[in-house]
């Protein structure tokens, strides 16, 4: 699975290293020297992953991982680690501040590379061909359809995009923004309040089916599909 990854480290070197490898691999890459660059970088255009150096110059990559953590665009960005500390404690502080993996130098860009592979396998599940079932909705991706007690649902290209997140992400509430992130793109730029469109119509399709109270509004909070009686 290709991605566009974020490289964030002071070291020419290992920048390089990685990048070659990278793109070899199909990935499209950028490349920032310090933790405030790459910040910058991310408010403009989200990667699909960031690979981010614990001892940057400035605000550390603990320190970057912390903050991205913290704001809610980039709360989901998949993160790896890069660190020549090998020390149990610095890879739970690691984790704990939010990093998805955790790689010690000097790596074999083989690993790093089985590594993002299995990180965005994890945090795109958009892109699986799975069957996906939550009680009575049934989603079957090869044919982009979702069925509901059997019968098939009619949803436009970007209610389905929405319903297939929900599925995936069953009891989990998102705000306007995420799921804009989420479904339609980081590069979407218009109204928030799409989204309450979108939500609409997702419950009128669903009303025939009976299944239109499974779309919860968290007031305050945002939107969740549940099948309890939140």
């Amino acid at each position: 699975m290709a991605g566009k990854i974020l490289v964030v480290d002071d070291d020419v070197g290992i920048q390089e290293l990685i990048a070659v490898n990278l793109c070899q691999a199909g990935h499209t890459v950028q490349v920032a020297d310090t933790a405030e660059s790459a910040h910058l970088m991310v408010r403009g255009e989200l990667p699909d992953l960031l690979l981010i150096d614990w001892m940057l110059p400035g605000m550390s990559g603990i320190e970057l991982t912390r903050l991205l953590r913290h704001e809610v665009r980039t709360r989901h960005l998949p993160i790896i680690m890069l660190t020549a500390r090998d020390d149990e404690r610095d890879k739970l502080t690691g984790f704990e501040t939010g990093a998805d993996d955790y790689v010690v130098k000097p790596f074999s860009p083989r690993l790093l590379l089985a590594r993002i592979a299995a990180v965005l396998r994890r945090r795109s599940p958009l892109a699986g061909e799975q069957t996906v079932e939550l009680g009575p909705l049934r989603l079957d991706p090869a044919a982009k359809r979702i069925y509901a007690h059997d019968r098939p649902v009619v949803l436009g290209p970007t209610e389905y995009r929405l319903m297939h997140f929900f599925m995936l992400h069953a009891d989990r509430v998102f705000n306007r923004a995420q799921l804009l992130d989420e479904v339609w793109g980081d590069q979407y730029h218009g109204d928030e309040r799409t989204v309450d469109v979108h939500i609409r119509r997702l419950r009128v399709a669903l009303t025939d089916s009976n299944c239109m109270h499974m779309i919860k509004t968290m007031r305050g909070s945002g939107y969740c599909l549940s099948l309890s009686a939140i």
